[in-house]
Formats: structure tokens, C-alpha cells, sequence
């Protein structure tokens, strides 16, 4: 939810032509994240929440390709964005690991 707080104040940052382009691909990629995981986590399966984790973990480098493109085109602030995706990426690898390697229990 930082992470998309943040990216938030990114995509307003941005010039007022950005609000239908890059702003808004920064914005659905930022509540995306976050979505996905709850979707997952309501699903009933372990690989469904696996697969949402994925999901998530793909816009996240989504996310990350377009903060690098906000910095390059309009020199936008992005490190406190940048330094939470790097975060949510290594808690999203360690979710994903050790649900894919914890035995299931019995019913």
C-alpha cells in the first residue's frame, strides 16, 4: 500500500499532458500490486495465492520499468518509490518461496 501511495505522488508529479499516459500506466500498475496479493490470499487454494503473488510480482516489474521511464523523461523524484518496489519485490520472492516449499497440512 506504500508502494502505491508512493507511486501516486509520482504520477502527479508528472506534467499535466501525462495524466491519460504514463501517470495512469503508473497508477494501474501500483494498485495492481497490492490487488492481486488480496485476490490471491481470498482464494481458497495455495496456488491460487501463488499464482496472484506472480501476477503481482509481474506488475511490480511493470511498475518498475515505468518509474525508470517517469526519471528519464521528466526527471521525476522517484527513489522513495523505487526503494519500496525493491522491498515489495524481495517480500513477494519470499512469500512465493516458502509457500511453494512449506508441505501443505493434513487435513
Amino acid at each position: 500500500m506504500e508502494l502505491s501511495a508512493a507511486t501516486y505522488a509520482v504520477a502527479s508529479s508528472l506534467p499535466s499532458y501525462e495524466i491519460y499516459g504514463l501517470a495512469q500506466q503508473l497508477r494501474r500498475s501500483a494498485v495492481s500490486i497490492p490487488s492481486n496479493i488480496a485476490e490471491g490470499h481470498g482464494r481458497i487454494h495455495r496456488g491460487d495465492y501463488v499464482h496472484h503473488l506472480s501476477v503481482s510480482r509481474g506488475s511490480l516489474a511493470e511498475l518498475e520499468t515505468q518509474l525508470e521511464l517517469a526519471w528519464r523523461i521528466h526527471a521525476a523524484s522517484v527513489e522513495p518509490a523505487q526503494g519500496l518496489a525493491d522491498e515489495v519485490g524481495r517480500m513477494l520472492n519470499t512469500l512465493i518461496s516458502r509457500l511453494r516449499t512449506t508441505p501443505r497440512p493434513h487435513p
